[in-house]
């Protein structure tokens, strides 16, 4: 199971390395190049996260004791991945020569105010974008965790079913011992009685012939 999460992550890494050098280019491109670039782009980010949702269900597939490591590269790579697309989308907004061609026309009628404006814009849409990546970030570390709690919680409450049974068990099992117990204790009562009972009767039996043997011998005695 683990060389699957592996060779995941080596697919990974590859296609994050290619995707990260093909964003750099971005900015650097004009029009249906630029706009080719960014829908290759867009794909192998999809790609990518697929490959996590591939290696998620990998890390849930492995026992609890060994899944620590493994979710702890699996957040590394979501955050790698979350700079990824916030640096994607700087790179398709940046300020590039098509960008500038459009406002200020070839014939540079337009003012450089226009400019001014459009760079400020440009700071408050990548802040705000930088603020939408940090939050979802966020909530994906605080679903990953839920989902982990939960995890747990289900394998404790499994345990503690186990336990419960094995307690049950434990508990017919005294019972039959005690149940066993007391016939034993039983039997041993009614031998001990008879043995009581034998003795007594071969004490009786001991006495009847020492009086007989005496009252012959003195009649013996007598008749001489």
């Amino acid at each position: 199971m683990s060389s699957d999460f592996e060779s995941y992550e080596q697919d990974f890494a590859v296609l994050t390395a290619d995707i990260t050098g093909r964003i750099g280019r971005v900015p650097k491109l004009l029009g249906d190049e630029k706009k080719q670039m960014v829908a290759n782009i867009e794909k192998q980010l999809e790609e990518a996260r697929e490959l996590l949702e591939q290696m998620e269900l990998e890390v849930r597939e492995i026992p609890p004791q060994s899944r620590g490591m493994y979710s702890s590269r699996m957040r590394s790579y979501k955050q790698e991945m979350g700079k990824l697309e916030a640096d994607f989308k700087r790179s398709r907004i940046a300020y590039s020569d098509e960008v500038r061609n459009e406002l200020l026309g070839d014939d540079g009628n337009s003012s450089e105010n226009q400019l001014i404006k459009l760079r400020e814009e440009r700071a408050h849409l990548l802040d705000n974008t930088e603020r939408l990546e940090r939050s979802s970030r966020r909530l994906e570390a605080g679903y990953q965790i839920a989902v982990e709690t939960e995890q747990i919680g289900q394998e404790m409450l499994e345990n503690l079913s186990h336990d419960r049974e094995k307690i049950q068990r434990a508990r017919e099992r005294l019972r039959e011992t005690d149940a066993n117990l007391g016939k034993s204790s039983r039997i041993l009562t009614g031998m001990l009685r008879r043995i009581i009972q034998n003795r007594i009767l071969i004490v009786v039996l001991a006495v009847f012939v020492i009086l007989t043997t005496a009252v012959a011998i003195f009649f013996s005695i007598h008749r001489r």
